[in-house]
C-alpha cells in the first residue's frame, strides 16, 4: 500500500486493482480476493535510457534483413526515411501492435525526432513515456477517491489539453471512449498527433477502433469517417523472440459499404505517406518530394483499386397532375311550398234553445161543500212562476 501511495494512488478492498509509476517503474497491484494466492504486484523496469531512432535502426527495427544483406539495408533504409518524412510533415501516426511489441519505445524515440520548437502535450492513463525533447507537458489521468469522487479520465484531459496550445497531441494509449475526443482533435487542425492501440495484426485495426468508438456512442460509419480523415499512417510493430520491429506500414481507407478498412502499403519496399499521397485511377501515386530512397519515379504504391462506384441514375420527372374537372354547381332546389293555413277550427255549435218548461197543469181545487161548486182555479201557482223565471 505504500508503494502505491507513493505513486499519488490508493488501493483497498472497493479498489483492489491498481495501476501506477514509481520512480519511472510501472507498478500493478492486485489484492486478494481476486487475486486468489494472495497480494500480486507486478514490476516493469524501463531501460535506463531510451533509444532514439538511429539506436532502434542499429537494432534491425526497421526491418528484418539487418544482418547485412544488401537488400535488408535497402529495405531498413526505406522505412526509416518514411518514418523521418511522416515526422517533418507532421502526419497523425497510429502506432499498433501486441502487448510488448514495442509501441512505447518506438513512439517515445519518434517523439524525441521532432523539432525542438513543438510543445508536445503527452496524456497517459499511467505515465511511460520518456522523451528525449525540451518542450513537453505530460497529463496523468486520476483515480477516483474512497468516495468514488474526483477521478479525472482520458477523455476529459483529451478535452484539456486542447486549451494548452499543443504543436503535437499525443495519447499513450486508446483503449476506451477517449478515442471520440482524440479524433475529433486531430481533424480540427492538430497535425502531428499520434497514439498506439493494441491489435494482433494491422487487419485487426478497424474493428479495435470500431469497438472503442462503440464505447464512445459512436456507430461503425461515424468512426470511420472520422479515422480516414484524422489518421494518415498506421504502423504495425511485432514482437519477433526478444527483437521488436516494424512490420507493415497501413493506410485507413472505407470499404464499399462505408466501413472501416484497412490496406497495407509497400510489402516491405519503399512506402508513401499517405496523407500526402496523390490518388489516380485507384492507386496512389508516390509524389517526388516524398519518394524514399532507391525508388524509381514510376513505382506505384500496391493497394487493389477500389472499384469505380456507379453513378445513380436520374429518375424520371414527375408528371404534374392534372387539373381535376371543375365542379358544376348544384342545381337551385324547388321553392319550399308555403304550408296551407289550418282548417279554421270550428265553433261549437249552438246549443238549441232550452224549452222553457210548461207551466203545471192547473190544481183543480176540490169541490166545496155542499154550499156550492168551488170554482176551479185556472193559473198557475205562485211556486211555479218562480221557477219559471229562475229558469
Amino acid at each position: 500500500m505504500r508503494l502505491v501511495a507513493a505513486g499519488g494512488r490508493h488501493i483497498d478492498e472497493a479498489t483492489p486493482c491498481v495501476d501506477v509509476t514509481v520512480t519511472g517503474c510501472r507498478v500493478h497491484v492486485v489484492l486478494p480476493p481476486v487475486a486468489g494466492g494472495g497480494t500480486l504486484v507486478s514490476v516493469r523496469v524501463p531501460q535506463a535510457v531510451f533509444p532514439s531512432l538511429d539506436d532502434l535502426e542499429a537494432r534491425g527495427f526497421f526491418g528484418s534483413g539487418g544482418s547485412g544483406s544488401a537488400s535488408g539495408l535497402r529495405s531498413a533504409a526505406a522505412r526509416r526515411g518514411i518514418v523521418d518524412e511522416a515526422v517533418r510533415r507532421r502526419t497523425n501516426l497510429l502506432i499498433t501492435g501486441a502487448a510488448g511489441s514495442g509501441k512505447t519505445t518506438f513512439l517515445s524515440a519518434l517523439l524525441g525526432s521532432a523539432s525542438p520548437t513543438e510543445r508536445i502535450v503527452v496524456i497517459e492513463d499511467v505515465a511511460e513515456l520518456r522523451v528525449a525533447h525540451p518542450h513537453v507537458v505530460g497529463l496523468e489521468a486520476r483515480q477516483p477517491n474512497l468516495e468514488g469522487a474526483g477521478g479525472i479520465g482520458l477523455a476529459e484531459l483529451v478535452r484539456q489539453a486542447l486549451r494548452m496550445r499543443p504543436d503535437r497531441l499525443v495519447l499513450g494509449e486508446c483503449r476506451g471512449a477517449e478515442i471520440r475526443d482524440l479524433l475529433s482533435a486531430l481533424n480540427t487542425g492538430h497535425d502531428g498527433g499520434a497514439g498506439t492501440l493494441h491489435a494482433n495484426a494491422l487487419a485487426d485495426v478497424p474493428a479495435r477502433l470500431e469497438a472503442l468508438g462503440a464505447l464512445a456512442g459512436l456507430d461503425a460509419s461515424a468512426v470511420a469517417r472520422q479515422a480516414v480523415s484524422a489518421i494518415g499512417l498506421v504502423c504495425h510493430l511485432r514482437r519477433v523472440g526478444d527483437r521488436r520491429e516494424l512490420a507493415e506500414f497501413g493506410e485507413l481507407c472505407l470499404d464499399q459499404r462505408d466501413r472501416l478498412a484497412v490496406r497495407a502499403l509497400g510489402g516491405g519496399r519503399a512506402l508513401v505517406v499517405p496523407s500526402v499521397a496523390t490518388i489516380e485511377s485507384g492507386a496512389a501515386v508516390v509524389p517526388n518530394a516524398l519518394r524514399a530512397p532507391d525508388v524509381d519515379s514510376t513505382s506505384v504504391v500496391s493497394g487493389a483499386p477500389g472499384a469505380p462506384g456507379l453513378s445513380g441514375a436520374l429518375g424520371a420527372p414527375g408528371l404534374s397532375g392534372g387539373l381535376g374537372t371543375p365542379v358544376a354547381p348544384g342545381a337551385p332546389g324547388a321553392p319550399g311550398v308555403p304550408g296551407g293555413l289550418g282548417a279554421p277550427v270550428g265553433s261549437g255549435a249552438l246549443g238549441a234553445p232550452g224549452v222553457p218548461g210548461g207551466l203545471g197543469t192547473p190544481v183543480v181545487s176540490g169541490a166545496r161543500g155542499a154550499d156550492g161548486a168551488s170554482v176551479a182555479s185556472s193559473g198557475p201557482s205562485r211556486r211555479a212562476r218562480r221557477r219559471a223565471q229562475a229558469a
